[in-house]
């Protein structure tokens, strides 16, 4: 595997926190691999990830600032080995585009579970718990 892009429905909670916790993780284990994020929607083109995901990111020593949400295009099914989707919802919208090279970021270590959005929870918490959830996701799917 040498690309990466994890897709969540608006590119600026969930797959913005995966690609962090992945550039960090691969930074750390000196591994060579292409990381991005995209949204299968494109209601925040251009905006910079909610901030309470910057936080959460930043509480765990990654600097998630500076990406700015897209729009997953066609190309990407191309450009990149493995498109991530958060959840099943997400993965169902990029199958129907005719993505093949396609998994869930939850059947990386929580049996196939959805990573929920945590733009819906009121207050902090609910991030933290899909940090954590990514976190551990994203160490599995590096492992292969």
């Amino acid at each position: 595997m040498k690309s990466i892009l994890f897709v969540c429905l608006g590119n600026i909670c969930r797959s913005p926190i995966a690609e962090g916790v992945a550039r960090a993780l691969i930074e750390e284990g000196g591994h060579g691999i292409t990381v991005d994020s995209a949204g299968t929607g494109s209601w925040h083109v251009g905006e910079a990830p909610c901030k309470h995901s910057v936080s959460v990111a930043r509480n765990h020593d990654i600097d998630i600032s500076h990406l700015r949400a897209r729009q997953v295009k066609k190309a990407d099914f191309n450009t990149f080995d493995v498109i991530v989707a958060l959840d099943q919802s997400n993965y169902r919208d990029l199958e129907a585009l005719g993505c093949r090279n396609l998994v869930k970021l939850g059947d990386y270590g929580y049996n196939g579970a959805d990573v929920p959005d945590p733009y819906f929870f009121d207050g902090f918490e609910g991030f933290e718990h899909v940090y954590t959830m990514i976190e551990s996701c994203v160490k599995e799917l590096l492992k292969r």
